[in-house]
């Protein structure tokens, strides 16, 4: 893989012309987000394409006007490659049609520090959108930027742990932002995605990662990026964090008007309340 990533998905989950993209990410951001309380240390955001989930995921990166942070951190699950572990990008940047995004190397090596599942490789990288697609909304929020690409080829608990104990331990050291990348329920007919995604959305708005982690460990819930929501909830919550906003929720049934087989979406703010 290049040192620098090429988007793998612009022109079909998001615009490829620069113009068109700042035009469409400036109007899915709300001018006013909603306030929230206490300090901000994570989001949760969907990954489809801009036309079903952006609105959902505007509401999450509204809230980072006027904030500043060392580096933002992008936890994100691998739909196209299986491996077992955690995979931070080994290259240099990650390019839109917005620019280039930089890593930050030095909080990318603190990640790793010396723990086997957690690694710098090119797995998951490729071709994988659910990192890519937060990568405009940042940029369109901050001047400047680095970040932490990370994919998780395995989302057990154990995986999950191993990594949320590094998040937490980099959250103390640094002023990071961690961002969990998820998309909830699959092709479910509406009333049902709604009931399973409600189950989700109780047990975010209650803060509770390891509850999160039943439900998809007992099938009773779904979300292809339930690993990087339990550990961005479990790593903040280690360092601080003790809430959970729910911003947003609708699924792509909402948008289009087909409620034969639908996807769920959500969005959330993870905030340390005194």
């Amino acid at each position: 893989m290049p040192a620098v990533r090429l988007p793998a998905v612009a022109g079909m989950f998001y615009p490829d012309s620069p113009a068109k993209l700042t035009r469409e990410v400036d109007e899915l951001i709300p001018a006013s987000p909603e306030p929230i309380q206490g300090t901000l240390r994570g989001l949760i955001s969907p990954h489809a394409g801009y036309a079903y989930s952006g609105s959902t995921a505007g509401r999450a990166y509204g809230l980072l006007r006027g904030k500043t942070f060392d580096a933002i951190i992008v936890v994100g699950p691998s739909h196209r490659e299986y491996f077992y572990g955690v995979s931070l990008f080994p290259g240099e940047a990650f390019k839109t049609p917005l620019g280039e995004v930089p890593v930050h190397k030095e909080i990318r090596s603190a990640l790793i520090n010396q723990n086997e599942h957690i690694f710098m490789s090119e797995a998951g990288h490729k071709d994988e959108h659910s990192v890519e697609v937060q990568l405009p909304f940042l940029q369109r929020v901050f001047q400047s930027m680095k970040f932490v690409p990370i994919v998780m080829g395995d989302q057990n608990r154990g995986l999950c742990q191993v990594l949320a104990e590094q998040l937490a331990q980099v959250s103390k050291d640094f002023n990071v932002l961690l961002v969990a990348s998820s998309d909830l329920s699959h092709y479910h007919e509406y009333r049902t995605a709604v009931t399973l995604d409600q189950k989700v959305v109780d047990r975010l708005r209650e803060f509770d990662s390891d509850g999160l982690l039943r439900l998809f460990e007992n099938e009773e819930a779904e979300a292809c990026g339930g690993g990087p929501m339990a550990a961005v909830m479990m790593g903040a919550g280690k360092a601080g964090a003790n809430h959970c906003h729910v911003l947003s929720y609708c699924n792509s049934g909402d948008v289009t008007g087909e409620k034969d087989r639908v996807v769920g979406y959500v969005s959330a703010a993870i905030t340390q309340v005194n």
